[in-house]
């Protein structure tokens, strides 16, 4: 389609790296191939300076109306003020990507509870929740409309906020994605940023998600009287997951869908595909299947990268195995780059409701150093080797037992050789994940108060507002 207009998409980023975006440049993808505008995706670390970046995108509209997505914020302050700022100068800004709909419209009450994250609706000229093809009807109209399709939410009167329930999502949009669409700000210029590793979609969602389940989780400890108290919640997923309300379950592609992402898919100097993510939380059953599929039209693949729980890495060993036989005859690599562990305490397990216990992460580890030793070339799994794996500490039922637990798996299997990373990652709460509303029924029933720093709730102790 013949371009007349422009538009952009800005996304979090880390400085220094090289990753695609798959969420970002998909739909700046689909916005190229369905309506007049030129989209591209803008990479902001927390270092570029922000004048600099408007001034670049000043020059890239030119005498074009400013058409701003932003999405994957991570709850950026930066960002959301560059928002707020853009649409103030006429530019039109969207909220898309995960927790677009929840993070428009607010904590749950906040309108009786002024501590509660308000929402980023003044930031923005509204959100889009779901799948990008939405927009496209709104992008072919006169700019005279507002947006009123699926999926859309928009600021009315008085502040309420209107939305519309989105679309499922359409498999025949999910197949190609223009990965040279990805710029960043070099020297108050933006210049084309070349993608190393890629993302290709397989799975919507996580099976974890797919039916609710009724728990307990312990009060923070700090907390407790001398009868143990807990909330009884409604989840699905792990109890700290805001992708597990966001998507839910929408289960896996067709493998031919997968396999078209991965021949789209740039090529390195060595003519072999780029590393690539393989996003499925249980990649293993079908991952043979792919390889195999991908050898025999001559897909010439260097690396795989998989993300998934320590349960199901343990029960695919079989097809684990077959695929790493399959990667050796290919010459390629598999790269387990992150196993969510969480923790190596059942009492902490059990409150994120991760679905698996200490043992389970054992047996996991034990299976990823077994595989090194029989496919050594062909297998990677250690921090070394550039896996990230998830290690979330502190958190708010932390004891003096816990530490001990920790401790001692710690020591006996020397998980900080190869498995732990160099810094864990504290319990973070989003307000819409099942957590926020663990924390909200504590403050109600306890008559307190804790801070929220934009659309994260504070759980320690200093996070404790006075009454």
């Amino acid at each position: 389609m013949k371009h007349t207009k422009k538009m952009a998409i800005i996304a979090g980023y880390f400085a220094g790296e090289t990753y695609g975006l798959l969420g970002p440049q998909m739909a700046a993808t689909i916005i190229e191939e369905h309506t007049p505008y030129e989209c591209i995706v803008i990479a902001v670390d927390r270092g570029d300076d922000k004048t600099l970046l408007k001034k670049a995108l000043s020059d890239y509209f030119g005498a074009h109306e400013p058409t701003v997505g932003f999405s994957t914020l991570g709850g950026r302050q930066d960002l959301i003020d560059l928002a707020k700022e853009l649409k103030q100068e006429g530019a039109v800004t969207i909220l898309a990507g995960p927790q677009a709909d929840t993070d428009f419209r607010g904590e749950k009450e906040w309108r009786s509870y002024p501590h509660r994250f308000p929402g980023l609706s003044s930031s923005f000229s509204f959100a889009l929740h779901g799948p990008a093809e939405q927009i496209v009807p709104f992008l072919k109209e006169p700019r005279t409309t507002l947006p009123a399709g699926p999926g859309f939410l928009l600021t009315g009167k008085k502040g309420v906020i209107l939305s519309n329930a989105k679309k499922p999502w359409d498999e025949g949009f999910l197949t190609r994605v223009r990965w040279g669409n990805l710029f960043r700000l070099d020297q108050g210029m933006l210049t084309n940023h070349p993608v190393a590793t890629a993302q290709v979609l397989q799975q919507i969602g996580c099976p974890h998600a797919s039916r609710p389940r009724q728990i307990e989780i312990d009060y923070p400890v700090s907390m407790q009287k001398v009868k143990k108290q807990r909330v009884q919640l409604l989840l699905r997923g792990c109890s700290f997951c805001d992708v597990a309300i966001d998507k839910g379950f929408h289960g896996v592609l067709d493998r031919e869908k997968v396999l078209a992402q991965i021949s789209g898919l740039p090529e390195a100097e060595d003519g072999r595909k780029i590393a690539f993510e393989l996003i499925n939380e249980n990649p293993l059953p079908g991952l043979p299947h792919i390889l195999t599929q991908a050898g025999e039209r001559d897909l010439r693949l260097s690396q795989v990268n998989l993300t998934m729980r320590a349960d199901w890495l343990v029960q695919g060993e079989k097809q684990l195995r077959e695929a790493l036989a399959i990667a050796r005859k290919m010459r390629i690599r598999i790269l387990l780059s992150s196993v969510g562990f969480e923790s190596f305490d059942d009492e902490i397990l059990k409150n994120l409701h991760k679905g698996s216990t200490v043992e389970t992460n054992l047996l996991a580890v034990r299976l990823m150093r077994r595989l090194k030793e029989l496919f050594p070339f062909q297998w990677a799994y250690s921090k070394a080797e550039g896996a990230v794996h998830g290690f979330i500490h502190p958190t708010p039922w932390d004891t003096k037992e816990t530490a001990a637990h920790i401790g001692k798996a710690m020591d006996m299997y020397r998980l900080a050789s190869d498995i732990l990373p160099n810094r864990s990652v504290p319990l973070i709460i989003h307000h819409a994940s099942s957590l926020g509303e663990w924390i909200r029924e504590v403050e109600t029933r306890e008559k307190v108060r804790f801070e929220r720093y934009g659309s994260v709730i504070g759980w320690w102790e200093e996070a404790r507002l006075s009454p």
